[in-house]
């Protein structure tokens, strides 16, 4: 009997997570019950007593475990860590906000079986706020037209994946992990397929979305996958030194031939000064979050550190 692990991060989702872990199973014993499975919550140190709720959630299902973090590790190494614990056949990834539907998982493993080993849910649309569906679309266009890596559009993540695909993420040493960058990457390795879907509102609570959040995946994105902002950063550089060298030459030339009557004033200097520095700024930035993904990578902290798990079998390692 094959086996269908469904690996779900949580964090601060103590009114969702009962709800996620009965809908999750009547899926799996009423649509899937030809599969065997379990279901996974990573906690990434909930503190509204999500942890609480899932203690007792897998005191009464076996087949229900948890992993509980040490602290929070963002949004990306969690479900990544998450997924690399799975013991499946393949593994399903849902989001605890209710805001991937359920009623893809049977289309998935359909699709699964026909031989395709990555599943992607596509956002085809969302209830979600229509102008921060928008700045989601133009991110997506920019970074796709930026990158060597072709992005695919509106992907969050929510799919299936086999578990040779489980295998290759368990064999990547990357200790800030962009699973949307492996996926768009290495995807087609395994005959990807995507599915669209209409993403419904989060069910219950608070987004945990902010700008900083958001701000954090596009700049790992770019840091990781494009060389656009260091490249922009020398033709730029380039350019001002060229169009600077050219000004103060004509300056020069013009005050030789007008010694006594030329008088160039401040606005040239003053404008000239904050032109430059404001690029230079820009560009000092953009160079820092290069620098902040590289120092993260030499760093080279574990991905999660555990505080403790649950229904796991005493055979079954960590990776």
């Amino acid at each position: 009997m094959k086996k269908i692990s469904i690996m779900v991060p949580c964090y601060n989702e103590v009114e969702n997570v009962d709800l996620m872990a009965r809908a999750l199973t009547d899926v799996m014993q009423k649509q899937l019950s030809k599969y065997d499975y379990e279901i996974l919550f990573i906690d990434n140190c909930s503190t509204d007593g999500t942890k609480d709720h899932l203690e007792q959630i897998c005191s009464k299902d076996k087949k229900i475990k948890a992993i509980f973090n040490v602290t929070n590790f963002g949004q990306f190494n969690s479900p990544f860590y998450g997924m690399c614990q799975t013991t499946g056949d393949c593994t399903i990834t849902v989001c605890c906000d209710f805001q991937d539907p359920l009623e893809m998982i049977p289309k998935f493993v359909e699709e699964w079986e026909k031989g395709h080993r990555i599943v992607s849910g596509i956002k085809s649309s969302s209830k979600e706020n229509a102008f921060i569906y928008f700045l989601r679309t133009v991110y997506y266009k920019i970074i796709k037209s930026m990158s060597d890596v072709k992005f695919i559009e509106h992907f969050t993540g929510f799919g299936l994946y086999d578990k040779t695909f489980i295998s290759l993420l368990k064999q990547l040493d990357d200790p800030i992990p962009f699973i949307r960058g492996i996926v768009a990457e290495y995807g087609a390795g395994f005959n990807m397929i995507q599915i669209e879907y209409e993403q419904p509102k989060r069910q219950a609570g608070k987004t945990h979305n902010n700008f900083y959040t958001l701000y954090d995946a596009a700049m790992l994105s770019f840091t990781s996958y494009t060389k656009v902002g260091l490249r922009l950063a020398t033709f730029m550089g380039f350019f001002l030194g060229g169009m600077s060298l050219l000004v103060a030459i004509g300056y020069l030339i013009y005050k030789l031939l007008h010694w006594y009557t030329f008088q160039a004033g401040m606005a040239p200097l003053v404008i000239g000064i904050f032109l430059i520095g404001s690029v230079q700024l820009f560009f000092i930035g953009f160079l820092g979050e290069y620098i902040l993904n590289i120092n993260t990578r030499v760093i080279h902290r574990p991905i999660v550190v555990e505080e403790k798990r649950l229904n796991f079998a005493e055979e079954e390692e960590e990776y």
